[in-house]
């Protein structure tokens, strides 16, 4: 049986990317979170 999960990249960076991040108000926030926390990576 193969697993649920197949990992696709193009469609884990059109969700998760920093594009999409940039794109809705909301998004941003989440940037600016993740800098104020000092994260070393923004988004995947």
């Amino acid at each position: 049986m193969k697993r649920t999960f197949q990992p696709k990249k193009i469609h884990r960076a059109k969700k998760h990317g920093f594009l999409a991040r940039s794109k809705s108000s909301d998004g941003r926030k989440v940037l600016a979170a993740r800098r104020r926390k000092g994260r070393a990576k923004l988004a995947a």
